[in-house]
């Protein structure tokens, strides 16, 4: 059963179309909402895979030389009749050129303000779930019940009790404008949250970093993207992170 909020904010939320008040009251539905988050899910699901997806063909050599044999008259008809048409697009192109290589060294400026945004909103989100009702969905130490709850969503729950990581439970979070799912453990008196969330990057070493007196390592594997944020030592977080790893 889908409730209200699905059909009124739920799509323009995953689009980012909603305003800023709009989507900070979807926000607070979502911490109470069993069906929303689930949704929110799939539909990112559904968007990594059609971006991956090959859905389309190449067309066949015989079809590109008949194309090509097509445009010949017509491209030198236009060079006969617009002889300066080839400058302006000459032109054109050298300007394209300078445009993408500007774009190209504007996005490597802007990678390293994106893992600081990034970082800065989970590390937001785990502040959130320290309040109370909000840091699991699901409370359980059982790796089977937990990996359940997750639906398929999420293949890999494992409780590392036995290494001083004891695992409390999971949930459905909202992360750079997508669900994700985490992991939530205790570790001497401290809450671990991993962040986990496909991602069609490479593989990275762990990258380290703080605000506001907590932690985070963030790496990628498999095609995931984790992030474990928590007050505790930073030299626990990383032993965590070997443990993913392993």
């Amino acid at each position: 059963m889908r409730c209200d909020f699905a059909d009124s904010l739920l799509q323009g939320y995953f689009d980012g179309e909603l305003s800023a008040a709009s989507a900070a009251e979807f926000e607070r539905h979502l911490q109470h909402c069993v069906h929303c988050p689930v949704e929110l899910v799939d539909m990112d699901l559904l968007s990594e895979r059609l971006q991956v997806a090959q859905l389309y063909e190449s067309a066949p050599a015989s079809l590109r030389k008949k194309i090509h044999a097509n445009l010949r008259p017509v491209a030198a008809a236009t060079a006969k009749s617009q002889p300066l048409l080839w400058h302006w697009l000459a032109a054109a192109a050298a300007l394209l050129l300078l445009v993408i290589a500007g774009w190209r060294v504007n996005s490597a400026l802007r990678t390293d303000d994106y893992q600081a945004e990034l970082a800065e909103e989970i590390v937001d989100a785990h502040m959130l779930s320290l309040q109370p009702g909000h840091l699991t969905g699901i409370s359980s130490n059982d790796e089977q019940a937990v990996k359940a709850w997750f639906k398929g969503r999420l293949t890999f729950v494992r409780d590392f009790a036995n290494d001083g990581f004891a695992l409390q439970g999971g949930r459905l979070d909202v992360v750079d404008e997508r669900s994700v799912a985490v992991l939530v453990y205790a570790r001497t008196g401290h809450l671990i949250n991993v962040f986990i969330w496909p991602t069609r990057e490479r593989d990275t070493s762990p990258r380290l970093g703080s605000r506001q007196g907590y932690r985070w390592v963030d790496w990628r594997k498999g095609r995931t993207e984790f992030c474990a944020v928590s007050d505790a030592p930073t030299s626990d977080l990383q032993q965590l992170q070997r443990l993913f790893t392993n």
